[in-house]
């Protein structure tokens, strides 16, 4: 099936010509580019959470409600966060990027899920701007535990060696980004030829700001709503982002 709007067939064109010249493309995504791998982004179904929890998902994954609520965080860190995850497979928009990585002509993959999806696909320069759900760590010793040792046990989790609470390797709500991804990921984007947007509403601070230290003329913004169009955009394509970027 054709994802591509009868309407922008010429703009995916010049998009596919800029995508085949340049050897200089940064991407930054978001939880779009993991719902096709069926991952779900949890801010679309805030009633379905509220069913069974007594507080929002930004309430639960805060650093404040970690330290008070460590139970609660843990069943919903693994209900809802984590368990969809673990099995995820990669699909066609994180294979292309690592495709593109491998024939030089992508420098750098910017993502603000927690999958590890794109790794995943294959990709090597990868900044997790919120962190990894795999790298989950005893703030103690620095013992890492991975998403499957988190969900082979129940309650609160604990290190084996030292009886610490293991802290979440994403970013809570209430933390700071990491200073090193960060200064990274400004660099990246302020020497892309090409920057390609995509599965991100660019509503979470900071990083949804970065998109303004891109300073080219060819900013490609993919928009599954085919009634949003994004104004700082010299492109915009819309439909799945995995689709998209597998036909270009």
């Amino acid at each position: 099936m054709n994802p591509i709007l009868p309407e922008e067939q010429g703009v995916f064109e010049e998009v596919k010509r800029i995508v085949r010249e340049s050897d200089n493309i940064v991407f930054f995504g978001g939880a779009g580019m993991s719902t096709e791998s069926g991952v779900p982004d949890f801010r679309s179904v805030d009633g379905l959470y509220n069913q069974k929890y007594d507080y929002p998902p930004e309430t639960i994954l805060s650093h404040s409600f970690f330290e008070t609520h460590p139970d609660v965080f843990y069943e919903f860190y693994r209900d809802k966060t984590i368990g969809p995850m673990v099995d995820a497979e990669p699909n066609k928009g994180h294979l292309k990027l690592a495709e593109w990585e491998r024939e030089g002509k992508l420098k750098a993959v910017i993502t603000q899920n927690i999958d590890g999806l794109h790794q995943k696909a294959g990709s090597k320069e990868v900044l997790e701007l919120h962190g990894s759900a795999d790298k989950n760590y005893c703030p103690k010793c620095g013992r890492i535990f991975s998403m499957r040792d988190i969900l082979a046990e129940t309650g609160i989790f604990r290190c084996p060696d030292c009886g610490k609470i293991v802290r979440s390797g994403a970013v809570l709500y209430e933390e700071p980004l990491d200073d090193s991804v960060v200064t990274k990921t400004l660099h990246y984007i302020r020497n892309a030829d090409v920057l390609i947007v995509a599965g991100t509403s660019l509503a979470v601070y900071p990083a949804a700001g970065f998109i303004n230290y891109y300073p080219g003329d060819k900013l490609i913004f993919i928009e599954k709503n085919p009634a949003v169009i994004n104004r700082r955009a010299d492109y915009t394509l819309h439909g799945k982002a995995g689709e998209i970027l597998d036909r270009l």
